[in-house]
């Protein structure tokens, strides 16, 4: 049956979302040869709903900027997955009331945009890569497109000649149009950027043309509603499926809420399915919701974790001395903060806020170059506690926007 969703419907949703809505279905079709958003194979997609959290990598030095994302609330996309055997395409689509286009050269002023991320490999789904932007041995790649109107300078081209105002040249009558001409001609229309990354300071852009994508993104001004498609192959280099699922994350930029970068919304790990897919253990992972006692979890958590670490309710440690656990519940699987509590060395995050004391380095460096970090393991926690705390951690998450 064909399922149609209006904006208010898919914030409707919230209120009954639950980690079983990340496994997304990809559904064969003949080809996608020349698919956009409004291609008429939307209508075979099955949708599936998904929470993006805010996310703040770091903290921008950028005073309005943070104070409207202080208090953001998730919302929710919708996901689906298309494929002709050769490619899979991930199609993402969520509200946003206003059309924010990048189109001068300026400072005070961001687009719209999204972005697919796809664990180069969930063979092992128990040690999928940080969210957002890999860790080290565990690569990602990302795809982002955002909303570019015609852009001028830079223009990309490595061309100074006509990254100039017009009325800055020595051109008049046909040669100023003719100047001008080229310049239209040389603009960037299209943002869209593929890039491989291990951890903080490691998002590399690809250029040397090892990848094969396509992005594309369509507004639809009478509903409010953004849509964002990334296609590419079904395995490169890159990225490969693993028993047949992709393990993939996707995130939206809000450029009225200034953001960009590491200030974002962003979901956690999604499974998505191939047809003929069966990775249940995979699948698992990104829905695991673990029955402990979370009250008893939130006391662990004040006495174990508070001293160094942030979240709502408890903010006693100083800014930066570790990463925030904000909204932890919402883009961690359960398996991963497990593994940060009794082995906070196997995933180190090396970034943190340039405006932090140096003395809250969140790693040291051993003699073979080994990032270790500075929380201890605390694999003396009885299995019981463990299981509290982590209960307690998924909890953790921003109300969803309604």
């Amino acid at each position: 049956m064909k399922r149609v969703i209006t904006t208010a419907a898919v914030l409707s949703l919230a209120a009954s979302f639950s980690l079983a809505g990340n496994i997304v279905e990809a559904v064969k079709v003949d080809s996608l040869d020349g698919f956009k958003c409004g291609n008429k194979l939307v209508k075979n997609i099955k949708w599936q709903d998904v929470v993006v959290y805010p996310q703040k990598t770091i903290q921008l030095n950028d005073k309005k900027a943070n104070e409207i994302n202080k208090n953001a609330k998730a919302k929710v996309v919708n996901v689906g997955a298309l494929t002709d055997g050769k490619n899979v395409a991930i199609i993402v689509r969520w509200p946003d009331k206003t059309k924010d286009v990048f189109d001068c050269y300026c400072s005070d002023k961001y687009p719209d945009g999204f972005a697919v991320q796809f664990a180069s490999s969930a063979d092992n789904p128990e040690k999928l890569p940080y969210i957002g932007m890999g860790s080290d041995g565990r690569p990602v790649a990302i795809y982002i497109r955002k909303a570019y109107g015609k852009v001028f300078e830079p223009n990309g081209f490595g061309d100074v000649a006509h990254q100039v105002n017009p009325h800055n040249t020595n051109y008049f009558g046909k040669e100023l149009k003719k100047f001008e001409e080229e310049a239209e001609k040389r603009g960037v229309g299209t943002y869209q950027k593929a890039f491989v990354s291990e951890g903080f300071r490691s998002m590399t852009e690809i250029k040397d043309n090892s990848v094969n994508y396509r992005t594309d993104m369509h507004y639809v001004d009478k509903r409010g509603l953004w849509g964002g498609t990334v296609i590419r192959p079904v395995k490169d280099d890159y990225a490969a499926p693993s028993k047949g699922e992709y393990a993939v994350s996707v995130a939206v930029w809000d450029g009225k809420e200034l953001q960009r970068d590491g200030l974002k919304r962003l979901s956690g790990w999604i499974a998505v399915k191939m047809p003929g897919a069966d990775n249940k253990e995979l699948e698992k992972v990104v829905t695991e919701q673990v029955e402990g006692d979370v009250k008893k979890g939130k006391e662990l958590a004040m006495t174990n974790c508070a001293s160094c670490h942030r979240w709502s309710g408890a903010e006693m440690a100083p800014k930066y001395m570790a990463p925030g656990l904000y909204n932890i519940g919402g883009q961690a699987t359960a398996a991963y903060i497990k593994e940060s509590i009794l082995d906070p060395s196997a995933v180190v995050v090396p970034g943190y806020n340039r405006n932090a004391h140096p003395n809250f380095s969140w790693y040291t460096v051993d003699d073979k170059g080994n990032r270790i970090s500075t929380m201890p393991p605390f694999d003396y926690l009885k299995p019981e506690e463990i299981k509290d705390i982590v209960a307690y951690m998924q909890t953790l998450k921003a109300e969803v926007e309604k």
